[in-house]
């Protein structure tokens, strides 16, 4: 692809600084702009799964906020190419398709700079006009917002093991608890991970007199309490958990009854003061 072409086209653009809140006026060749935007640009393409590549025509916009954490808020123009997706190309190794016979398009997108000086995409729009017909939009999410986590990843597990562990450590409960079901949960991808989680554990018939922390021999008891706790946790690059805050209720059983005295021949039963049985 011809980037001379590109550049000619490109608008001047201004960014905007959080530290000065004044917008600074930048030449669209701007190196950390043509990241971000090819960022944008391959994610775009490859969501498609049938069709020609779109290249990019010209950059419209942009706005850049934060200092250690960089957003690049960008509108750009794309025409169609003449590279199939499944073509192994890039963008930039296409042609722009006969006018007549090609599709345009324009997007608006929130790019980050991660911590290792990477872009990754975090929301992008695009409204496809193709060659005949009606204008057809696409939606891309999102890097820095929160998803929620359907199925429960193997990362997850630490934290659930953290959340647990806290909440035995860190209540007078006679007994340890363990996980019963995680009700929801939801991440954010930021500089590492923010995590927000609310689940069951159930009262286990370890005792803490007798046990230090959760083993096999920790099997839950249906008549136990039940607790819900919602945390919040931040889990950093180094996936250490670096921050975390939990909020629980207890759900009292209710018909626990200690283990000692189940089924307990002999053994002392409180009787109200005029049951029939006392003299």
């Amino acid at each position: 692809m011809k980037l001379l072409a590109i550049l000619f086209l490109c608008s001047r653009l201004l960014t905007s600084f959080t530290q000065e809140d004044q917008p600074q006026e930048i030449d669209c060749n701007d190196e950390d702009v043509f990241k971000a935007v090819d960022a944008a640009l391959k994610k775009h393409n490859d969501g498609s799964k049938s069709g020609n590549q779109f290249v990019l025509y010209r950059i419209t916009e942009v706005t850049k906020t934060g200092d250690q954490e960089i957003f690049y808020s960008v509108k750009y123009e794309i025409k169609e190419g003449d590279c199939p997706v499944q073509s192994g190309k890039t963008w930039q190794d296409c042609d722009y398709k006969e006018a007549e016979q090609a599709a345009t398009g324009e997007c608006m997108a929130a790019i980050g700079k991660t911590w290792n000086m990477e872009f990754s995409v975090a929301t992008q729009t695009c409204h496809i006009t193709p060659a005949e017909g009606p204008v057809v939009t696409s939606q891309y999410d999102c890097y820095g917002c929160l998803h929620t986590i359907r199925t429960v990843p193997p990362d997850f597990d630490p934290v659930l093991r953290h959340a647990i562990q806290h909440f035995n450590n860190h209540t007078n409960h006679s007994h340890l608890f363990d996980l019963k079901e995680v009700e929801r949960a939801q991440r954010q991808v930021v500089s590492g991970w923010n995590y927000e989680v609310t689940y069951l554990i159930q009262q286990t018939n370890c005792s803490k007199e007798n046990f230090k922390f959760l083993t096999q021999d920790c099997k839950a008891l249906r008549s136990g309490d039940t607790v819900e706790c919602t945390d919040l946790a931040y889990v950093d690059p180094q996936l250490r958990i670096a921050s975390f805050s939990q909020k629980c209720q207890i759900l009292p059983g209710e018909d626990f009854v200690p283990p000692s005295r189940r089924n307990c021949r002999g053994c002392p039963e409180e009787i109200p003061i005029d049951h029939k049985a006392l003299p």
